[in-house]
């Protein structure tokens, strides 16, 4: 039995933070059924990532949808309206997306929603909060990691911002939003006390930067200074970083520069004595450690450091990590279905009792769900 079966779940959210929230809880047992506009459903079901469509609908709609049901209902119908006030007062958890005042006018705000039902655990995304000049603007992925200052960790000194190339803020806001759920969830176990859970994705983005952001604010408000070569983290100092190698490339994290030395060959990485020459001089040793590791390949230097002791990584593809053992013991990969239609993707990364969870269902079609939920709601 998966810890969250038999909790129920209204998802009003859109593309990508809220419903990775849902995703989890719905890996972790919850019946997690998203309520959508009837026809065309939410709107991340035309998202596309390079294009790709399955049975309809993206793929990325599919990869963060799996394993839920879908109802459909108009929130401006008043019938409508009516039938999802009633899930409503039997669920446990509703989430929404909405910019702020939308649930307002449609009726199903926190205070109307918790006369409906006190128990509920009621979560709201948004983009920058609920108050202040932000509140209104778009909330999405790219601009969150512009406003944040996150830009400013990755590349090297001459490159120009450069954002993570996936949905970071989405991906991180939508973890705080299960893990601000689940604690009201275990406070209402308790209590008996619903809760209102809100999480936004400027604020996530910059608890992610709690390392950086702690450094700037405790070492005189300096900006990062990313190193003009082979850096990883604009605040470690060398050897941490990504080197070349003769046939690809290697990650060193941090270590003793007088081990480093002798193992590379490199008497004048070794004369870095005083304590903290890894940061006053990393720009120096990072070319020095570069020039050795060119020489050979990577299959070399692992051996050789692995063998000492000294953290390191061969840097890996896509297609080079599904190759390596280490990957496929996890067993990560699954394949979910709708019809004939197949999508391979990612299992949740969480077991329970040393149980991986995989779920066969892919995403619903729009509505698949509604008449048998409303049955379901007839007959209780």
């Amino acid at each position: 039995m998966r810890p969250l079966e038999g909790l129920v779940v209204l998802e009003f959210c859109q593309y990508l933070a809220g419903p990775w929230a849902g995703l989890r809880l719905a890996d972790l047992g919850a019946t997690v059924i998203k309520i959508e506009r009837p026809g065309s459903g939410e709107a991340c079901r035309q998202l596309a990532t390079k294009n790709l469509f399955v049975d309809g609908d993206s793929l990325v709609f599919h990869t963060i949808n799996r394993g839920k049901q879908s109802f459909a209902a108009n929130l401006k119908d008043r019938d409508d309206l009516a039938w999802v006030k009633k899930l409503v007062a039997r669920a446990d958890v509703m989430t929404h997306n909405f910019r702020p005042g939308v649930m307002d006018k449609l009726g199903l705000n926190y205070d109307v929603v918790r006369d409906l039902n006190p128990r509920i655990v009621y979560g709201e995304v948004s983009g920058y909060g609920t108050e202040g000049p932000w509140r209104d603007k778009p909330g999405q992925d790219l601009l969150a990691q512009s406003m944040t200052g996150l830009m400013f960790l990755s590349g090297r000194r001459d490159s120009p911002p450069v954002p993570i190339g996936l949905a970071a803020a989405d991906a991180i806001c939508g973890v705080h939003f299960a893990q601000g759920l689940l604690a009201a969830l275990v406070r209402r176990g308790k209590t008996n006390q619903g809760a209102l859970v809100e999480v936004s994705l400027v604020e996530s983005t910059m608890d992610m930067q709690f390392e950086a952001l702690t450094t700037f604010l405790n070492d005189g408000h300096r900006l990062p200074n990313r190193s003009p070569n082979f850096a990883a983290h604009p605040y470690q100092g060398a050897p941490y970083g990504v080197y070349p190698t003769a046939d690809g490339h290697l990650a060193l994290a941090m270590g003793p520069l007088q081990k480093l030395g002798p193992l590379l060959g490199s008497e004048p990485i070794t004369s870095f004595v005083e304590e903290q020459a890894g940061f006053k001089h990393a720009v120096q040793i990072r070319e020095l450690i570069a020039e050795r590791l060119c020489t050979l390949p990577t299959s070399h230097w692992l051996e050789l450091l692995e063998s000492a002791d000294v953290w390191c990584a061969e840097v890996l593809t896509y297609e080079q990590l599904r190759q390596q053992e280490g990957y496929q013991i996890l067993r990560m990969e699954q394949d979910v279905r709708r019809a004939d239609a197949v999508v391979r993707t990612l299992r949740c990364p969480v077991r329970i009792d040393g149980h991986r969870l995989y779920c066969n269902d892919a995403a619903p079609r729009v509505g698949q769900d509604t008449e048998r939920i409303l049955k379901d709601r007839d007959h209780a």
